[in-house]
């Protein structure tokens, strides 16, 4: 009984230890993951995945620019959530029923060397080559991955050039972006999509000279799709929980209905 109460409390201790460890561990994968579809490193400031669901949540990832830039970040995107299939992720695929990616912001930055920090992504890279993607490089092969559902939002685009000086002339643009694509089967496909999006309504690939036509030919099958979450579809949710309410109310007051 000894040995087998031992044995038990090894178990437990080593179960715990995984559950402590399992968010440090995919938070380093999620990392490293980033890191060889996109070229940059990325910092993850928290990263939960779920025990009992089958989520992840992220918070605070930054995306760097690379060193010979003076900004250090290129995208600040305060939350991320995620939806895994398990079964699917241990059969080798990365499938994802749903993500959802919420950008604050997106720094576009040109140093002064008149390099643009857009062009160090491995999807823009690839899209110069003419390439669909990038080759395998040493430090990585990206993974296959599905995702059903993607919901992106981006909040203000920045543009910073230093081409002209040390202080840089900076313009900022509201995107307010809010849309659902599906079925996007490419990480780099994701990145360029997220790029694309990002400039497509403002000026900065005219400033910058960044050639957005050709990336945007790229993700034209997945942006085809896109939904846009509608601020009337907002409303008429309020408007039909504030009926609800008013329902409740009136419920409440007379629970028996009026009398005949």
């Amino acid at each position: 009984m000894k040995i087998l109460r031992r044995i038990i409390i090894v178990l437990i201790i080593l179960i715990v230890a995984l559950l402590l460890a399992k968010d440090f561990i995919i938070k380093a994968s999620v990392e490293k993951g980033v890191e060889v579809v996109t070229g940059l490193k990325l910092s993850i400031g928290n990263l939960n995945v779920g025990i009992l669901k089958p989520t992840v949540e992220i918070k605070n990832l930054k995306l760097f620019n690379p060193e010979n830039f003076p900004d250090k970040i290129m995208i600040d995107m305060p939350e991320i959530y995620v939806n895994y299939d398990l079964p699917a992720i241990i059969g080798g695929t990365i499938h994802l029923p749903e993500v959802r990616l919420g950008l604050k912001e997106f720094f576009v930055v040109k140093n002064s060397s008149g390099e643009v920090n857009l062009n160090a992504l491995k999807s823009v890279q690839a899209q110069k080559k003419g390439a669909a993607k990038p080759s395998g490089k040493p430090e990585g092969k990206a993974p296959n991955i599905k995702i059903d559902k993607l919901v992106l939002s981006i909040g203000k685009v920045i543009y910073k050039d230093y081409s002209k000086g040390a202080t840089p002339s900076i313009k900022e643009y509201d995107i307010n972006l809010n849309e659902v694509y599906t079925n996007v089967n490419d990480p780099y496909q994701l990145a360029s999509l997220i790029v694309v999006k990002a400039l497509l309504g403002t000026p900065i690939a005219s400033l910058a000279n960044f050639d957005l036509k050709g990336l945007q030919n790229s993700v034209g099958g997945v942006m085809s799709g896109a939904q846009k979450i509608a601020a009337t579809a907002v409303e008429g949710a309020e408007k039909t929980a504030t009926n609800a309410i008013g329902t409740v109310k009136d419920l409440l007051k007379n629970p028996f209905g009026s009398e005949k």
